[in-house]
C-alpha cells in the first residue's frame, strides 16, 4: 500500500484531502508546514506527496525545491487556487509531477497521484535494471530464469534442509546472514529468499563488499551529493535508496572496514542514513541479507568485526554446505549447467559421458558450485562432440583431488577410478586447507603466475586469491615469488 504525504497549513482542506486518499486505498500521513513535511520525509519516506502552493514560512514551490535537493524521484502534486501558467511552468521546472487547481474533484486528485506513483515506479525500475545490466551475473538472470526454490538445484539431504529453512525465513522481515565457503551459491540463496518474500515485487539489489575500496563502497551504499568528492558532478542515489521497500544483499560483508561497519550499524538500528557529503537523514525500508565466507564470531573475537553489528546481522542465520558435502547434487548441477550453456551458445544438446561424470563426482570442488559451473561452460565451448569425454576435463581437475576416497551417500556415488581407469581407494585423507593450497599453487603455475586467469579457472575472486597467497607467504607455506 502506497503512502502519500499531504501538506497544507489549513486543517480543513488537509483533512479533506487525507480522507479522499484514504478512501482510495492509500496510507496517508500529514504535515501542516514545509518544515514539518521535510521532517516527515526524512523519518517516514512517503511514496508520493501532495502540497498546497500558498503556505506561510515556506511556499509549496520552496518546499519542492528543498525536496529536490534530497530526492530527485519523490513524485509531487501541487495544489493551488492560483492557476497561472507561470506558476505551473515553475512548478514543473522544480520537479513537480502534476499541478491541479482548486476547487477540484476527489477523483481528479486520486488519478493524478496514481499516475505520479506509476511514473515513479517506472523510473525506479529503470535505475535498478541499469545496475543489473552492468553486472553480468545479474543481467543473465532474466525473466525466464528459475525463481524461488527452483533456483536451487539439488535433492541431497543437506540442500533439502536449506530449502526448508528458506521457506520459513522468507516469510519474515528479519535480517538474514547466509554463511558458507566461496562459490557455494550464497547469492542464489538470497535471491530465493527475496522471491518467496512479501517484497518480491520490489527491487532486489546486491553489493559486493569485497570488490570496492572503503570510499567507493560507502558511496555505492549510501549515495553522494554533488561535490561531495572529486568527480562527484551530480547527486547519486545509493543502493539503500534504490532498494527501498525491497531487498539489499551485502555480499561478503566480512570485508567491510570497521569505520564503515559503524555506519551500517546505524542504518540497521534506525533505518536512516545520510548520503556522502550530506547531514540530512533519509529514512529507508529495506530488508538486509548479508553473506560471508568467514566465521563472523571468530572475526569478532579477533577484533576485526563489530560485535553489535554481528548481532544485528545474525537474526536469521542460514549456513550453505560446500559441494563436497552434498556430492549427490553434482550430477544434477552439472547437467543443468551444461544444458543452460548449450542454450546460451546456440549449440545442440551435449552431455557428460558416464566416466566424465564419475570424475566430477569424485572431485572435492574447492571452488564449490562456481567452479563446477565454470568447468561445465568450458567443456561445452571446447567439446567437439555430443559427449564430453573424461580426457577433456581430466586436465582441469587436480590429480590429488581426483583420486580422493569418496564417501558413499545412499549407495548411489560411484567407486572412484584412477587416471588409468583401474579402481582404487586413493591416498590417506589430508587436511582440506592443505589440498586447497596445493590446488591454487598448481593452477598458478599452470597459468604462469597470472592471477586473473587463475582466479577465473578456480571460480574465486582475484582479491580472495591475493589474500590467501599473502597469508600463506606470511606463514612461509608458499614461495615468495608467487
Amino acid at each position: 500500500m502506497s503512502t502519500v504525504l499531504v501538506v497544507d497549513d489549513k486543517e480543513m482542506l488537509r483533512d479533506s484531502v487525507a480522507v479522499t486518499l484514504q478512501r482510495a486505498g492509500f496510507t496517508v500521513i500529514v504535515a501542516s508546514s514545509g518544515a514539518g513535511a521535510l521532517d516527515m520525509i526524512a523519518s517516514r519516506r512517503p511514496d508520493a506527496m501532495v502540497t498546497d502552493l500558498k503556505m506561510p514560512a515556506m511556499t509549496g514551490l520552496e518546499l519542492i525545491g528543498k525536496i529536490r535537493e534530497l530526492d530527485d524521484d519523490l513524485p509531487i502534486v501541487l495544489m493551488t487556487a492560483f492557476g497561472t501558467v507561470e506558476t505551473a511552468v515553475e512548478a514543473m521546472k522544480l520537479g513537480a509531477f502534476d499541478y491541479i487547481t482548486k476547487p477540484f474533484e476527489g477523483d481528479e486528485l486520486v488519478v493524478s497521484i496514481k499516475r505520479a506513483l506509476e511514473h515513479s515506479r517506472l523510473k525506479r525500475e529503470n535505475a535498478v535494471l541499469r545496475i543489473a545490466a552492468s553486472e553480468s551475473e545479474h543481467a543473465a538472470n532474466g525473466p525466464s530464469s528459475p525463481r524461488g526454490l527452483d533456483r536451487i538445484i539439488g535433492q541431497s539431504i543437506p540442500i533439502r534442509h536449506v530449502k526448508e529453512k528458506i521457506r520459513a525465513i522468507a516469510r519474515s522481515q528479519g535480517t538474514v546472514l547466509v554463511s558458507g565457503e566461496s562459490g557455494v551459491g550464497k547469492e542464489v540463496i538470497a535471491r530465493s529468499i527475496h522471491d518467496l518474500s512479501p517484497r518480491v515485487e520490489e527491487p532486489f539489489l546486491a553489493v559486493n563488499c569485497a570488490a570496492m575500496s572503503e570510499a567507493l563502497l560507502e558511496s555505492e551504499l549510501f549515495g553522494h551529493e554533488r561535490g561531495a568528492f572529486t568527480g562527484a558532478e551530480k547527486m547519486r542515489k545509493g543502493r539503500f535508496e534504490l532498494a527501498h521497500k525491497g531487498t539489499l544483499l551485502l555480499d561478503e560483508i566480512s570485508e567491510i572496514r570497521p569505520s564503515l561497519q559503524a555506519k551500517l550499524l546505524r542504518v540497521l538500528q534506525e533505518r536512516t542514513f545520510e548520503r556522502v557529503g550530506s547531514s540530512t537523514p533519509i529514512g529507508v525500508d529495506v530488508r538486509i541479507i548479508a553473506t560471508t565466507n568467514r566465521d563472523l564470531s571468530e572475526e569478532v573475537s579477533r577484533g576485526t568485526f563489530r560485535q553489535d553489528l554481528f548481532y544485528r546481522l545474525n537474526v536469521l542465520p542460514l549456513h550453505l554446505p560446500p559441494l563436497r558435502d552434498r556430492r549427490e547434487d553434482v550430477r544434477l548441477l552439472a547437467s543443468a549447467f551444461v544444458e543452460r550453456t548449450c542454450i546460451r551458445e546456440g549449440r545442440a544438446p551435449i552431455q557428460f559421458s558416464p566416466e566424465a561424470m564419475d570424475l566430477l563426482v569424485m572431485y572435492t570442488w574447492p571452488g564449490n558450485v562456481r567452479e563446477l559451473h565454470n568447468l561445465c561452460e568450458r567443456a561445452v565451448v571446447l567439446s567437439n562432440s555430443e559427449i564430453i569425454a573424461p580426457d577433456l576435463i581430466r586436465g582441469w581437475l587436480t590429480e590429488s583431488l581426483r583420486a580422493q576416497t569418496i564417501v558413499h551417500v545412499n549407495g548411489d556415488i560411484p567407486t572412484p577410478r584412477s587416471v588409468n581407469g583401474a579402481e582404487r581407494l586413493g591416498p590417506e585423507p589430508r587436511p582440506l586447507a592443505e589440498i586447497e593450497r596445493e590446488v591454487i599453487v598448481e593452477t598458478l603455475h599452470r597459468f604462469n603466475g597470472h592471477r586473473q586467469k587463475t582466479a577465473r579457472a578456480l571460480g574465486i575472486g582475484v582479491r580472495t586469491l591475493g589474500l590467501k597467497l599473502k597469508k600463506w607467504k606470511e606463514e612461509r607455506l608458499v614461495a615468495e615469488t608467487l
